[in-house]
């Protein structure tokens, strides 16, 4: 064999080596992210676009199925038992907005202090029901709620010198049952909120506070004009997952109220009202068309809280 066959096999062996590098080299990013979009598109795109098509349907189990056109939507909007889950739904959330994150707000401020002692313990204290999570929580207070023998209880009668009786029935009465929805929400949402709050203050320049000092400005007036702009992103990011969150109630009142919605449908909610009407009833397709209000809702609304914030402007 010559001296140039051999030069012009190792080209072509030079060449084809450098092709299939540059064809790897191209290749690489969409091998690397097909695991997440072939998961993606079978556990969460697929399941989108089905359940639009399916609310669009009257169904009886997974496999009966009539097209009824926007008959759900319409039966929706003019069912009772809809608006009092709606009703209880945005109470709940209302609550969580205008008690709950005051209330991590406060903590957080309080456990900013460096004349505080044992931060570090307060902090994982306040924090630490979080870990529970809802279904043991919703267990948990199901028997602290309970009359005669439940904490609850004891300690409330204790506190207000007898005024609350020791017989008082959160989970069995109407009138109570939001009350100890919102008690048990606090007890343990407030906690996980304030680590939002806490490393947003430790952000704050401290030398805002020192010129605002020296212009006169007291402690209210510092909070209103320096912290509140300061840690205004992390207040909208917990306004919004806060509302969110509390807009999918499910399980936390499902199992505080003895896996149902407690008397005359006080404790409601549009998750609970989607699950019974989807896997308790069977119709897959009226549930559909309740999520996809839900969903809708939850963007408008989420929409509308980042316009008022004043989050979108800065962005």
């Amino acid at each position: 064999m010559s001296a140039t066959t051999l030069s012009r096999g190792k080209e072509n062996d030079l060449g084809g080596s450098s092709g299939y590098l540059k064809w790897q080299a191209k290749a690489a990013p969409y091998l690397f992210i097909a695991p997440f979009l072939i998961l993606f598109a079978v556990f969460g795109a697929y399941p989108i676009i089905k359940s639009l098509s399916l609310s669009f349907y009257a169904t009886n189990g997974p496999k009966d199925a009539v097209p009824v056109g926007i008959a759900n939507y319409s039966f929706l909007l003019s069912d009772p038992d809809f608006w009092i889950a709606v009703k209880n739904t945005v109470v709940y959330a209302l609550f969580s907005i205008f008690l709950q994150l005051p209330i991590a707000l406060g903590l957080a401020l309080l456990l900013s202090q460096d004349w505080v002692k044992g931060r570090s313990f307060w902090r994982l204290a306040f924090f630490s029901p979080n870990l529970m999570g809802q279904v043991f929580v919703g267990v948990l207070f199901a028997i602290l709620f309970q009359p005669q023998f439940g904490l609850i209880n004891i300690a409330l009668n204790k506190l207000t010198g007898g005024y609350i009786p020791l017989d008082t029935k959160w989970l069995n009465d109407s009138a109570n049952v939001m009350p100890a929805l919102v008690i048990t929400s606090i007890w343990m949402y407030a906690g996980f909120n304030m680590i939002y709050f806490l490393a947003a203050l430790q952000s704050v320049d401290k030398d805002l506070y020192e010129a605002s000092a020296v212009d006169g400005a007291n402690l209210w007036q510092q909070f209103r004009h320096v912290t509140i702009p300061a840690i205004m992103p992390v207040i909208t990011f917990v306004l919004v997952t806060s509302t969110l969150g509390s807009l999918q109630l499910f399980e936390l009142p499902y199992l505080l109220l003895g896996n149902g919605p407690g008397p005359d449908n006080a404790g409601l909610t549009i998750i609970m009202y989607l699950y019974d009407r989807g896997f308790v009833t069977g119709d897959l397709g009226y549930a559909s068309a309740v999520g996809w209000t839900l969903a809708i809702g939850m963007l408008i609304i989420s929409l509308i809280q980042v316009k008022l914030t004043g989050a979108s402007r800065e962005a």
